[in-house]
């Protein structure tokens, strides 16, 4: 008997020392009203919690307004299903810049740096209050409101310098600027998150990996009217050197402005990159890879994925290109972040080189095609395009016939015809095993299957496809 109850009392001894310690944030004083600021109490949570390790807990079923706060290591932040995290919509309270010394580019509401060990997690919600920073509603977006010096529009969630970071099945988003970014963070996992953004606020990208390692996105579901998925390297993070070896996989995604992204700021290397079981839905861009800095892309594999787009404003980047790759010199500077988009004391800048890209069994649906285009051959070379087979169709009443090279030096829009593969200086381009078909509703301008100027070595192995006016132009025309 005695032997029995010192195995009952091990066995609870073991419970109680493994057991996760919880810090409930009503106890430490949240309200959840919706009204009342929360922010001091969800902060004396997370510090608490933070000393011993734990989860810090946002009950269900209550929603927590709350002005910025800060994460920190060693917690499990978690959001029980029907809790909400609000921001606070009144603009003063956001004062930290989102970009360190940049200050015209947003601030940070829920931010973390130099942490590791933190998860995010739960069937709750963080949302980013977004339509409450905008100015009127248009057509297509929303007005940005004036800002002097301080650009007040709150970043949903910054981790910057974080590592071991997880981000699980939460919801977050109705963000008024970037919703999730990561800045010089080592080893992420983000898995079944809900990122719903309006579709009509600019700027409102879903997640930015920026000069970032080891990261991993999956089963994800994003909508946002600027990227959903975007890969850079900003100036104001370079101490944290290159972006690589990213996997994003079995993801959803809707923009109006390119759904994937490579670029456009990009001033060291991004490489080492896999795009895989992907669907791209409504968006005004599919893949694109805008290289605009003296960074470098290279590396880079796309594969079995559904891109689907038509054409937006010209609010929005783009101009229905499913497939999109060029290498232009930034725009020089004279806008209100030239700064900080150029090296210390330049004031024009120079384009690095976009290489070895791999695009294998992808289906295009939208009123352009693929478009490679550069400001010389030599600096983008070696992509395959391997069983990509591209229809086009008339679906908008908007103008069609134009590529969009913003923001370059050179001229922004470009008029053309639309061609299902249209390229422009380039190295060592293969096409094997591609397809191109047009819709009944042809506009005057579609044109050939495959269409090329200034490009070496250009490859064209079993193309299908014909003219979108076979009577009057040929399938394939190389100037």
């Amino acid at each position: 008997m005695k032997k029995l109850t010192s195995i009952v009392l091990a066995v609870l001894t073991l419970q109680t020392t493994t057991a996760q310690k919880i810090y409930n944030i009503k106890n430490f004083g949240a309200r959840g009203d919706g009204k009342t600021d929360d922010a001091a109490a969800i902060q004396k949570a997370i510090d608490a919690c933070s000393k011993t390790g734990g989860q810090v807990l946002i009950p269900a079923p209550f929603t927590f307004m709350a002005s910025p706060f800060v994460l920190k290591s060693s917690i499990d932040f978690h959001l029980e299903a029907g809790a909400t995290v609000l921001a606070n919509p009144n603009e003063k309270v956001y004062t930290k810049s989102a970009f360190r010394n940049n200050p015209g580019e947003g601030t940070t509401w829920i931010s973390a740096e130099n942490i590791q060990n933190l998860t995010i997690s739960g069937g709750g919600s963080i949302n980013g209050n977004g339509i409450a920073f905008m100015g009127a509603e248009l057509e297509d977006a929303y007005e940005l409101k004036p800002f002097h010096i301080l650009d007040p529009r709150p970043h949903v969630l910054t981790i910057i310098g974080g590592k071991n970071i997880r981000i699980n099945n939460v919801h977050i988003g109705n963000a008024a600027y970037w919703t999730i970014h990561l800045a010089g963070c080592n080893d992420v996992v983000i898995n079944g998150i809900t990122l719903l953004n309006s579709l009509k606020v600019r700027n409102s990208d879903g997640i930015d990996v920026d000069h970032s390692k080891n990261v991993r996105i999956s089963d994800c579901y994003i909508e946002s009217g600027d990227d959903c998925i975007c890969l850079k390297n900003r100036r104001e993070y370079e101490a944290f050197g290159i972006c690589e070896n990213i996997v994003i996989t079995n993801c959803t995604m809707t923009s109006r402005s390119c759904a994937i992204k490579i670029g456009s700021e990009n001033m060291d290397t991004i490489r080492q990159v896999l795009f895989n079981n992907c669907i791209i839905k409504n968006s005004n861009r599919g893949v694109g890879i805008q290289n605009r800095d003296e960074g470098v892309v290279s590396d880079v594999i796309f594969s079995n994925m559904i891109v689907e787009g038509h054409l937006f404003s010209d609010t929005w980047w783009g101009k229905a290109e499913p497939i999109y790759i060029t290498a232009y010199r930034r725009a020089n500077g004279n806008n209100k972040d030239a700064n900080w988009r150029f090296p210390k004391g330049v004031t024009e800048g120079r384009v690095g080189q976009v290489k070895n890209i791999y695009f294998s069994n992808i289906k295009c649906i939208s009123e352009n095609g693929v478009y490679v285009s550069a400001e010389s051959a030599d600096k983008i070379s070696n992509i395959v395009f391997d069983h990509v087979d591209v229809q086009i169709n008339k679906t908008t009443t908007l103008q069609g016939g134009i590529y969009d090279r913003r923001p370059c030096k050179v001229e922004g829009f470009v008029t053309g015809s639309t061609s299902g593969f249209y390229f422009d200086s380039a190295e060592n381009i293969m096409v094997r095993n591609c397809s191109v078909q047009w819709g009944a509703d042809k506009a005057n301008y579609f044109a050939h299957a495959l269409e090329s100027m200034n490009v070496s070595n250009l490859k064209i192995q079993n193309l299908d496809g014909d003219a979108a006016f076979p009577e009057r132009m040929q399938a394939v025309r190389q100037h």
